[in-house]
């Protein structure tokens, strides 16, 4: 690895632990040539995933893409990053494990809003919302009821 300030070519490793459930190693390294530190991440090579959009378009899975909306829809509330970043794992897990190399982004959707559902309640309104594109307040309240009658039943 190459030292990412002088770019000398042998870098020693003084750190490795595994990352997102054992799916990544992170790696402190120091270069031996200006003793520069820095972190690399090291993850298997996976077969690209695609998502087919709504109006029928596909692009590649994207977790960063998925964290953005988590964290839009928690903004302000009391949920960890790291609740959020093992949603974001679990779905990716949950989808790679199906053996297709396409999933329909609405299948995406409805794995964010069950799992936000048991994490706070607000953010699954606020990413439902924006999820369903809700048209009117009697859309939004029919979304609402729901959530409070799924409360009662558990």
């Amino acid at each position: 690895m190459r030292c990412p300030h002088c770019h000398y070519k042998n870098t020693k490793v003084l750190d490795s632990r595994p990352i997102e459930e054992g799916r990544s190693i992170r790696r402190r390294r120091e270069c031996e040539s200006c003793d520069f530190r820095f972190t690399t991440f090291e993850r298997i090579e996976e077969v690209p995933l695609i998502v087919v959009k709504k109006e029928g378009t596909r692009e590649e899975y994207s977790r960063d893409k998925l964290m953005r909306g988590l964290i839009r829809a928690c903004e302000k509330r009391p949920v960890a990053l790291e609740q959020l970043e093992n949603i974001a794992v679990d779905i990716e897990t949950e989808l790679r494990n199906r053996g297709t190399s396409e999933v329909q982004s609405d299948d995406i959707g409805e794995m964010v809003m069950d799992r936000l559902a048991d994490v706070d309640e607000v953010a699954y309104v606020r990413f439902a919302s924006v999820y369903r594109q809700f048209k009117d307040i009697s859309v939004f309240l029919d979304e609402l009821k729901d959530l409070i009658r799924n409360d009662k039943n558990d």
